[in-house]
């Protein structure tokens, strides 16, 4: 994955450190001395510093206050004390006696707590050869610096030397009160910090270093390798064999995923941005956090195969209990069971009156609201106005724990909005947290530029106005160069913004393009490419065929079959099975939120087909072409329009 590490701009000064989670979501439970020395550390060190508070860190999730990184600087753990002087009545270098709140109490010395905590996680890193020397003296050793120290935010330098507690800790590992003022030099204050390491600790981290280094220290942020295909939309955190290829969140997206706090969210991101992930990772955090008896978490989606997926996922994480995924229709049929309400006669229309029959009880108190502590909306986009209302109205105002995913370029499903839609209307209240993802990781740049050959025009940014708390960012050089704005939060923010993907540039095969007189011909050509990809490596799961229409989708099927290849057809609710180890076979449509690393569209050519909407064909065609994360098959064959934008 392409780091984007990036740096705040305001007006002509360049300069500001990322801090994780953002300030403004941790400053409530920061001591005085935390919140200070934070604005410091944000304020005065370069772009190209990382900052993490308090952030369970290493395989035994120790929590210092704060943990920098810096790619030639190493990495440095420190211990804050908000003590005073007075506080302490004795200290030495194992143990400090200090006057609680009741009464004197023996606590560890706060620099043998940074060290054990800057140990564990060491122990940890020195596991992955990539990481350490590979000979000379220090074989086995990190190849970069590492240190700790603590950070006295009430006892000035002066008041340390006096009370003579450097015999209690080495003074060039403790920064104090004076060194961390305002009026503090940049340079000085940076000086004080890497003076805490040891002399002649040397070495620098690669940009694939420093994926590694956090994938190590902090598991939460992993992400699946896209081989991994439908194994997992967000990794587990398990200490297994090192993989030679670790795969994490982007900086500002581990900011966002970290950084979500209470109230209402939305997090509007293209195809492939990671919003799954940091709902999933939302999900997990508030289901760990909960207190027992506490009232359960529910995520809705749109596509029953999405909800399928996300409710293995949590199964898997032993969270189902917890967390409730489910995709909307089912949800609303599950209420009406629950609390004793008639469901509408099988029908054309069923769906619709099942939504409506829930939103009555909702009216009529027949069926409660404020059910969840929390409620995660993924695939907003395919809901329709009075179900997001229906929905807010089901989390705790206790709580008011509320978030939603959103990409209007994959809303597919013929639900249009007024112009004058606004989320205020429908009682979410978002205004200056949302968030906006423009980047496409899940792609190869080849990959995404044939998904808008077709899509482009239909893919027009008009975003809103962004006057928010954080200025634009832009890559800095020494992380990997320039990239675009991709994570920016607006306060005039109550619309619907369509944003056009960007890609994170990673390389990839061109996909294959076939030109068969048939659609049969189609079906059986991709068929040969499907055993093929599995002699190379790929598993009957990693692969799947998307078509537009059910005829196309038995062809498919049909050309299989008589390949003796493993497929499974979903045509109906309950036929999606999530890690089976078999070529899926399904419509364009309910693979919108799903990825594979193979994926074949036949029927291309004739596409938009009779009587179809040219921009709903082509948005469709968006979601299932950028479904793919390695390689993408396309049959053109046909007189459709979209067929000769690949042949011309």
């Amino acid at each position: 994955m392409m780091r984007c590490i990036q740096i705040f701009i305001q007006g002509d000064d360049i300069t500001m450190a990322t801090l994780i989670p953002s300030l403004g979501s941790c400053v409530a439970r920061m001591t005085s001395g935390e919140r200070r020395l934070a604005e410091r550390l944000e304020a005065k060190l370069d772009a190209d510093y990382l900052l993490w508070y308090d952030v369970p860190m290493g395989p035994k999730s120790a929590h210092p206050d704060f943990c920098v990184l810096h790619p030639r600087r190493g990495i440095l753990v420190l211990e804050v004390k908000d003590w005073k002087l007075n506080t302490i009545l004795q200290a030495d270098k194992q143990t400090w006696e200090i006057l609680g709140d009741n009464g004197p109490k023996t606590v560890i010395n706060p620099l043998e707590q940074a060290r054990q905590y800057a140990h564990q996680v060491v122990h940890a890193l020195e596991r992955d050869a990539q990481l350490v020397q590979p000979d000379g003296p220090h074989a086995g050793k990190l190849g970069f610096p590492w240190s700790y120290g603590v950070v006295l935010t009430n006892i000035t330098r002066k008041q340390f030397e006096t009370a003579e507690l450097q015999h209690a800790i080495e003074p060039h590992r403790v920064l104090c009160q004076d060194e961390m003022l305002e009026s503090v030099d940049a340079e000085e204050l940076q000086s004080r910090l890497w003076g805490m390491f040891p002399y002649g600790m040397r070495g620098a981290l690669s940009l694939p270093q420093i994926d590694r280094v956090r994938w190590i220290m902090f598991p939460q942020v992993r992400v699946p390798h896209p081989s991994n295909g439908q194994d997992s939309l967000f990794d587990d955190n398990s200490d297994a064999e090192l993989p030679d290829i670790m795969r994490v969140m982007d900086i500002q997206q581990e900011q966002l995923a970290r950084s979500l706090g209470e109230g209402h969210r939305i997090v509007h991101g293209v195809a492939g941005s990671g919003k799954t992930m940091i709902l999933g990772y939302r999900a997990e955090y508030l289901a760990q956090a909960s207190t027992p008896g506490a009232k359960p978490i529910l995520i809705l989606c749109f596509n029953e195969p999405l909800g399928v997926k996300l409710a293995s996922v949590m199964r898997a994480k032993s969270l189902s209990d917890r967390v409730h995924a489910v995709h909307f229709h089912k949800w609303c049929r599950n209420q009406l069971v629950a609390f004793g309400q008639t469901l509408p006669p099988q029908g054309p229309h069923f769906s619709d009156e099942l939504v409506e029959r829930v939103i009555r009880a909702v009216d009529r108190k027949q069926i409660p609201s404020g059910q969840y502590q929390a409620v995660l909306i993924d695939e907003g986009h395919d809901f329709a106005p009075q179900w997001l209302k229906l929905v807010t109205q089901m989390v705790d105002p206790t709580t008011n724990s509320l978030l939603v995913l959103y990409d209007d370029a994959q809303n597919i499903n013929d639900r249009a909005r007024s112009k004058q839609f606004s989320f205020k209307s429908v009682g979410i209240q978002a205004q200056g947290r949302t968030t906006i993802l423009k980047i496409n990781y899940r792609n190869t740049k080849q990959i995404l530029q044939t998904a808008s050959l077709v899509a482009a025009k239909y893919l027009t940014p008009h975003a809103p106005p962004l006057r928010g708390s954080l200025p634009p960012r832009v890559a800095d050089p020494a992380w990997g160069g320039p990239a675009p704005h991709h994570l920016l939060t607006a306060d005039d923010d109550d619309g619907i913004p369509l944003l056009k993907p960007i890609g994170c540039g990673r390389e990839g095969e061109a996909p294959v393009i076939i030109k068969l007189p048939t659609l049969r011909d189609e079906a059986f050509a991709i068929a040969d490419h499907m055993s093929q990809a599995h002699k190379e490596g790929h598993a009957w799961g990693d692969m799947a065929i998307l078509c537009a229409d059910w005829k196309t989708m038995d062809l498919c099927a049909s050309a299989l079959a008589q390949r003796k290849l493993p497929h499974r057809v979903r045509k109906k609710t309950g036929e999606y099975q999530p890690g089976a180890d078999a070529i899926q076979v399904m419509t364009m449509k309910v693979s919108k939120g799903l990825e594979f690393p193979v994926v074949a569209l036949p029927g291309v050519g004739h596409m938009p087909l009779r009587g179809e909407d040219e921009q709903e064909a082509a948005r469709v065609f968006y979601v299932a072409a950028t479904r793919a994360t390695q390689r993408l098959v396309i049959g053109v064959g046909g007189d459709g329009e979209f067929g000769g934008k690949f042949t011309k």
